[in-house]
């Protein structure tokens, strides 16, 4: 069994450094075993300078900007039979690879695993909020996995994948560029396998786009998408702040 790290990367000079490093940690002496790929995804700043200081990361350049145009040109070039898909924000937790590890070898079956961001970067009474909304996002998982049975749910950034489950799928959906990818892919991998959600799986990330566009503005987005691409196949909107560039994006769907 193989990991790979794909680390979709746009603009992100000044957080990549410590996304690679945090991997670095829990790999090493794995080295057989795993690769890391981070994806230089139309970037005009020094990202694809800090990603070539590492001999242990191999650098894929996708010039067509967007989240999943980068996550596919990760897989392609992966050649893991785990894909673990990672933001260059965050960090892993204590022991995440070998969670990661340990799960998919008790379930061979396992189309995707994937936990909850901790971020870093926000006040405590913040922190409680994200909870909150995390139990309340389970809970519509729960819903929608058990009962109806129309998706699943996964937290971009914080997911691992089956090869073999990402192929029969046929990848990711190119037509979505950012809010509702990850409701996507669990939705199409939920017809294949079982897509598991555990709070045991943490990762660490930065809250900027919490900032950026506001808690509240936030989780009434992520929400409205969720709903919309597990139950119209489509997300609501594709409008979305960059929070690198600080304008806004105008494609919608």
């Amino acid at each position: 069994m193989k990991l790979s790290f794909v680390i979709p990367a746009f603009n992100e000079e000044f957080y990549l450094a410590d996304c690679i490093e945090s991997i670095l940690r829990q790999t090493r002496g794995l080295e057989r075993i795993t690769e890391i790929i981070v994806v230089n995804n139309a970037s005009n700043d020094g990202t694809r300078e800090v990603a070539l200081r590492y001999p242990q990361v191999r650098l894929v350049d996708e010039p067509r900007k967007g989240l999943t145009f980068a996550r596919q040109a990760g897989f392609l070039a992966s050649s893991g039979s785990l894909i673990a898909n990672v933001d260059a924000d965050s960090r892993l937790t204590d022991g995440w690879v070998d969670r990661v590890l340990r799960t998919f070898e008790a379930e061979p079956e396992l189309a995707a695993l994937s936990g909850p961001f901790v971020y870093y970067d926000l006040t405590r009474s913040q922190q409680v909020f994200v909870y909150i909304f995390y139990l309340v996002a389970w809970m519509s998982y729960a819903i929608n996995r058990y009962l109806l049975r129309v998706g699943s749910m996964v937290q971009g950034g914080n997911f691992i994948v089956s090869r073999a489950a990402l192929e029969r799928i046929g990848g990711f959906n190119l037509d979505i560029s950012f809010y509702g990818e990850d409701t996507d892919i669990a939705r199409r991998l939920h017809s294949v396998g079982d897509v598991m959600f555990t709070f045991d799986l943490r990762m660490f990330s930065s809250a900027r786009r919490l900032k950026g566009e506001g808690m509240m503005t936030m989780a009434a987005r992520y929400s409205i998408n969720y709903f919309w691409t597990t139950f119209f196949k489509r997300p609501y909107t594709n409008r979305h702040i960059d929070i690198r560039e600080g304008s806004e994006a105008s494609e919608t769907l």
